[in-house]
């Protein structure tokens, strides 16, 4: 007997996207893009050391472990169901129509939040490269003028939305270009910060230890919990290799290998730049130190020192390409998402639309464009505070689809756990851990949000804006969910994408 297969599920729909238009390194870059590694450490890796000190190596393998555990469950997920709704087709597969739907609703939410974040932030290292380029502070000032900075916005919406409409193909080549430059600055860095800081050159400079990389060393739960949820954000978007499983070339295993291996060189590239910025910088809370109040753009702080003057600006530079290559490929999940839910009639009929030349889902991405661009647009004239309340409520929408996943491939491959230990293990326990894991810190997460102290110290009502916003959106998913219940009865009683379990068939020799 050779290895088993799954049949494949009657109830699903071909969307009309291009077929073999990736593959296996495609996809990897893809996933790399989303997560954009420089973009993310340069905002996230001050506030980690804020909170826990010398152990931000440590929350950075902590927060890897949910991440890997997920990977595993959408790995053998994608294998049995390949389906570009991903976390909304599979939820629906094992727990019915409304949780899968409030699961994809999960999804689109998350994703529009980061793509507007990614096109304020990509403007803002736009005009920073410029004024470090020419030497003009007029240049960097630009980014303060809110008519300048709000337009510059829309246009990088505007040829992310172009890129992503065009296709797979189109993506990939662009991609290719901006991710290796990325990484080819941050191993600069990387290097010559541990060089000049070896070399004794530098006073703020601390000796690696091993503790750092010890979790159990951190002082409070409530450090762990607040670097963890950090962290699930830093690692946010390898998810993108599995919702162009219906593109992929090499078979049903080429998009969850693609997943595994893009969490497990995201890790490697945060541990290395995390004891590269401490044995440089230090935890002083003065100068480069990364504990300074005013380090929230590592980067920019630290590009000059380490790179030197004339080669400083190719940190800005690629801040620039990280930020912009993830928020062309963000796109990819929520089109697709939306994609799939309009095939299985969870939303509108139009959000099916396939272009003819292009093979996207042209309706979804260009409707993605236009509601991030509003979204960005009406929060930064109404209020900075608000927008930014809803970045920090991102990271609830992120362990509550990711948790709901996990728990769905327990659950849809049930029938499956007794067949060997293997089975076991990759299908049960491990998605079992990373989905208790992920629900554990949305819970926490939950309930820190809830004081009004939290993040800005914003608040609605005497409740923490950031719980206000991070529930309010969930509720208007749900009220949503019934509108189209009444609309789209069909889908909701479970007769056009069925609830049921793969059915497992040995292969002969």
């Amino acid at each position: 007997m050779g290895e088993s297969h799954y049949l494949p599920e009657a109830d699903l729909k071909d969307k009309g996207l291009s077929r073999n238009s990736i593959g296996l390194l495609g996809s990897v870059v893809v996933a790399i893009s989303t997560v954009a590694p420089v973009y993310t450490l340069t905002g996230a890796l001050g506030p980690t050391v804020h909170e826990v000190g010398v152990h931000m190596p440590a929350i950075f393998l902590v927060g890897f472990v949910p991440m890997l555990l997920v990977a595993f469950a959408y790995r053998e997920l994608s294998k049995a169901v390949p389906d570009a709704g991903t976390s909304f087709t599979w939820t629906v597969k094992a727990f019915g129509p409304r949780i899968g739907w409030m699961c994809g609703w999960g999804l689109v939410m998350a994703t529009i939040i980061v793509l507007s974040n990614l096109a304020g932030i990509g403007t803002s290292f736009l005009y920073l490269a410029l004024g470090e380029a020419f030497d003009s502070d007029w240049l960097r000032d630009l980014d303060d003028n809110k008519l300048v900075h709000v337009t510059t916005v829309l246009v990088f919406i505007a040829i992310a939305t172009a890129i992503s409409y065009r296709g797979m193909q189109v993506t990939k080549r662009v991609q290719y270009v901006l991710v290796a430059l990325q990484l080819v600055v941050l191993a600069l860095f990387i290097v010559l910060a541990i060089g000049k800081a070896a070399a004794g050159d530098v006073p703020t400079s601390i000796s690696f230890s091993f503790e750092w990389l010890n979790p159990f060393g951190i002082e409070s739960f409530g450090a762990l919990t607040a670097g963890l949820s950090l962290s699930i954000f830093m690692y946010w978007g390898w998810d993108t290799a599995l919702s162009i499983n219906e593109e992929t070339a090499g078979g049903p295993k080429v998009p969850g290998r693609a997943a595994i291996i893009s969490v497990l060189f995201i890790v490697v590239a945060y541990l290395m730049t995390g004891i590269a910025a401490l044995v440089y910088a230090g935890t002083g809370t003065t100068g480069i130190g990364l504990n300074n109040d005013e380090n929230d753009n590592f980067f920019a702080t630290l590009a000059d020192p380490v790179l030197g003057s004339h080669l400083g600006i190719l940190m800005f530079v690629a801040v620039l390409a990280s930020s912009v290559a993830s928020l062309q490929t963000t796109f990819i999940p929520v089109a697709r998402t939306l994609l799939a839910m309009s095939a299985y009639e969870a939303v509108p009929k139009v959000f099916s639309r396939v272009h003819p030349r292009f093979k996207t889902p042209g309706f979804a991405t260009v409707t993605a464009g236009v509601a991030t661009s509003a979204f960005y647009t009406i929060m930064t004239i109404l209020s900075e505070d608000v927008l930014t309340d809803t970045i920090y409520a991102l990271g609830l929408m992120i362990c509550f689809y990711y948790a709901l996943t996990a728990f769905s491939c327990v659950w849809y491959f049930r029938k499956d756990l007794s067949r060997s230990a293997r089975e076991l293990l990759v299908k049960g326990v491990m998605p079992l851990l990373g989905g208790l894991m992920l629900g554990a810190i949305f819970l926490k997460t939950l309930v820190d949000v809830a004081d009004p102290d939290y993040g800005d110290g914003n608040q609605i009502g005497g409740v923490g804006s950031v719980f206000v916003i991070g529930v309010g959106i969930l509720v208007l998913g749900a009220v949503l969910m019934e509108v189209m219940r009444i609309k789209s009865p069909a889908f909701f009683r479970g007769d056009v994408l069925k609830r049921d379990t793969p059915v497992l068939v040995p292969e002969e020799d």
